[in-house]
């Protein structure tokens, strides 16, 4: 079967209970924040379970074809616990040509980097890339001196001019459409020649978990952050950072639809290696199904949900964690009362505009939901099989799986797109249900 065309059928599980265990790939936005951080470094760095998949490999490939030393080590041995990168950073050369996919993090975070290269670095992507905003960012990085070839597009495809350095200083941006255009400035910031104070004026920031994430990780490569809450500002100063030894936490937000087969077909699952404290914005998972009828434990084995064998609805707002909202949407079409999402009206500009896409092909279902400009209203309602379509956007797939544990005959269309967050998603999910 190829699964890039296929209608792949949805595995149908009804309500015979689970009592299984899954190991979670690592994290995509440790593993390439750690990449462009470790680039940057005066010493090595060693990612010990980094993500292999679509998205991590063009961010791997972008960065060797700048010069960068990668080198892969080990397997994918229990959910990659045996893989590693080793990371040499060098001097960043052009001219080269980098394919940033559809993703967000390579098409936001790669080209700040490649301002720091002597040559040119023409960056283009999938069909979808060249509908992503892009605009603050490239206005930041014009408004601190770097040279880019865009046809007055603000998007891709472009051309970074590098010099080998640059100036940095004080920027204002609107990062409202996306908290990447802010991490993508502050995770190079350190190589500045003035470092950068970042501040952002627009509406509120989506996302502010993955902007911790960034200052964290960069303090943790040794950089000097100072954030000014009140002022949204963020400072990072020049300094040389030292490579690290990391080893990169599972995929929390990835674990939504795993979590969702014992809330909907009952029993229980584990989540192997759940951090106790995090930054991931996947660790809401936690009270926001236990909100939603679950039970939810924590011990050295990691995380384990049981099902209850109810569902209640939700009134949520999810702009800080809006990448849960497709597997929190599939759950919400079992409960017992509507839900109502709310904050998600920036999930327009991710893969796919994820609001229209999961209003048509829910209800195309015989479902009943309400979009609206930054939200959706959904009522349970009673569901037939058909083709649900994921517009080459991973979490639309495993939502289409989810919904497909319970409603006979559903099939997924292009489930081969969940390569771009989890290596192999349908072996995964068959294993578990088989």
């Amino acid at each position: 079967m190829n699964l890039n065309d296929a209608h792949w059928p949805a595995i149908f599980r009804g309500t015979k209970p689970v009592e299984i265990s899954v190991v979670i790939p690592g994290s995509k936005s440790v593993t390439n924040r750690a990449l462009i951080l470790a680039a940057q470094a005066k010493s090595p760095s060693t990612l010990r379970r980094p993500l292999v998949s679509r998205d991590s490999e063009l961010m791997v490939q972008g960065l060797q074809a700048m010069g960068i030393g990668i080198v892969e080590q080990g397997g994918l041995v229990d959910g990659l616990s045996e893989y590693q990168l080793t990371l040499t950073p060098a001097a960043m050369t052009g001219p080269a040509r980098i394919d940033v996919g559809n993703a967000g993090t390579v098409m936001r975070f790669l080209p700040p980097l490649a301002a720091l290269a002597t040559g040119e670095i023409l960056f283009d992507g999938d069909s979808r890339s060249h509908e992503r905003p892009l605009a603050p960012l490239i206005k930041a990085l014009e408004h601190i001196g770097v040279s880019i070839e865009h046809e007055n597009r603000y998007s891709m495809p472009l051309t970074i001019h590098g010099t080998g350095t640059v100036r940095g200083g004080e920027v204002t941006i609107d990062a409202s459409e996306s908290s990447q255009f802010l991490s993508g400035l502050l995770l190079v910031a350190p190589s500045f020649t003035d470092g950068i104070t970042v501040t952002h004026k627009g509406d509120k920031l989506p996302s502010m978990p993955h902007i911790e994430m960034s200052v964290a990780m960069l303090r943790d490569f040794g950089a000097t952050v100072v954030v000014d809450e009140d002022a949204n500002s963020w400072r990072v100063l020049p300094s040389a950072l030292h490579g690290c030894e990391l080893v990169v936490e599972p995929d929390l937000s990835n674990a939504a639809p795993f979590l969702s087969i014992a809330m909907l077909c009952g029993g229980s699952i584990t989540i192997a290696d759940w951090p106790e404290k995090t930054t991931q914005p996947g660790d809401q998972l936690r009270p926001i199904l236990t909100r939603m009828g679950a039970k939810i434990s924590m011990n050295e084995a990691g995380l384990t949900l049981t099902g209850t064998g109810v569902i209640h609805g939700i009134d949520i707002d999810l702009h800080d964690v809006g990448e849960l909202t497709p597997s929190i949407a599939a759950l919400a079409l079992f409960a017992d009362s509507p839900s109502h999402l709310r904050g998600i009206g920036h999930l327009r500009l991710h893969e796919t505009d994820r609001l229209s896409a999961l209003t048509r092909e829910i209800n195309a279902l015989g479902g009943n939901v309400e979009e609206h400009k930054n939200s959706l209203h959904i009522t349970p309602a009673p569901l037939h099989g058909g083709v649900f379509h994921t517009y080459e956007d991973h979490r639309l797939a495993t939502a289409g799986a989810v919904i497909g544990l319970v409603v006979q005959g559903i099939e997924v269309e292009n489930i081969a797109t969940t390569r771009k967050t989890l290596p192999d998603f349908p072996g995964l999910w068959r294993s578990l249900l088989d």
